[in-house]
């Protein structure tokens, strides 16, 4: 079984090639992001907190990242993180990013982390219904909140809250 040789680890710097390749098949679908180019790693490393960063492995090769980003650099907010999640093409829809995302959630809430948001395009329900089934709510639809391609896009914003919150 396929998701039986998955392993989830922690982001090493050789693996930021694979993870570029798979960040920009996601730009190319049109419906993962606002950016239209991967970034270099400087700008990866700069964008994204250190821990939790992880990637999906199968058969030595990485087929799924997953990141978070601060939210605000207020103190008020260190325990709020936004989530990025990418699977490579050829893996989507197996039940990597379900793994994958439930590791993030899991190494968030050691890091502190007590809320999770995620900000998708409406028209994306692959990835929207896999954030529900990590425990993700919708709490609102914000329209038009940005443009590519000059096309306007909704985003459905999703957030998770911890479990463990004191």
């Amino acid at each position: 079984m396929l998701l039986d040789k998955l392993t989830i680890r922690p982001f090493a710097n050789e693996d930021f090639e694979a993870v570029q390749n798979i960040y920009a098949e996601g730009i190319a679908t049109g419906i993962a992001t606002f950016e239209t180019e991967a970034p270099t790693f400087e700008l990866w490393t700069e964008k994204f907190i250190d821990k939790p960063r992880l990637v999906a492995e199968l058969d030595e090769k990485i087929v799924g990242f997953a990141v978070l980003s601060q939210v605000s650099k207020r103190k008020v907010y260190k325990g709020v993180a936004e989530v990025t999640i990418y699977i490579a093409e050829n893996k989507r829809g197996k039940g990597i990013g379900k793994q994958l995302l439930q590791a993030l959630v899991k190494g968030s809430e050691k890091e502190g982390f007590w809320t999770l948001q995620a900000g998708i395009f409406s028209v994306n329900k692959p990835s929207i219904e896999l954030h529900k089934k990590c425990g993700f709510r919708v709490v609102g639809i914000r329209e038009k909140i940005g443009k590519r391609d000059g096309k306007w896009h909704d985003n459905h914003f999703l957030e998770r809250r911890s479990n463990k919150i004191n």
